[in-house]
């Protein structure tokens, strides 16, 4: 059982770290297209490069595991992030909010399976 959860944690977590570097990557590689998409989801655009900053530092949190203050932190933050997301998304109806709702199921997949795993 203890392999199978640390499969299921590490899988997750990567999967979601893979997520979230594509995006920050986006953020800092294609700023006009996503500054357009933040403005039709009714977001200021000045928020994509502190957004990337976070995402990045967000994931070197749960990563190196040094503070859990931090890494909660990080996995509030993300959760955060998703869920206003895809509200941003469900809003506009733009059918762009599948992305964010599979991001929020590997972060609360994650978040649980660290705990199983890191708690005993």
């Amino acid at each position: 059982m203890e392999k199978s959860n640390k499969i299921i944690y590490y899988g997750s977590t990567g999967l979601l770290s893979v997520m979230m570097l594509m995006s920050a990557g986006m953020y800092f590689v294609k700023h006009e297209e996503i500054a357009s998409v933040f403005t039709n989801l009714g977001y200021p655009s000045y928020i994509i490069y502190p957004l990337a900053i976070a995402k990045i530092a967000g994931l070197i949190a749960i990563w190196s595991r040094k503070s859990n203050l931090l890494k909660e932190w990080a996995y509030a933050g993300f959760f955060f992030d998703f869920v206003l997301a895809a509200a941003a998304h469900i809003s506009i109806s733009d059918g762009e909010q599948f992305g964010a709702i599979i991001a929020a199921v590997l972060l609360l997949v994650s978040r649980f399976y660290e705990y199983k795993v890191y708690s005993t």
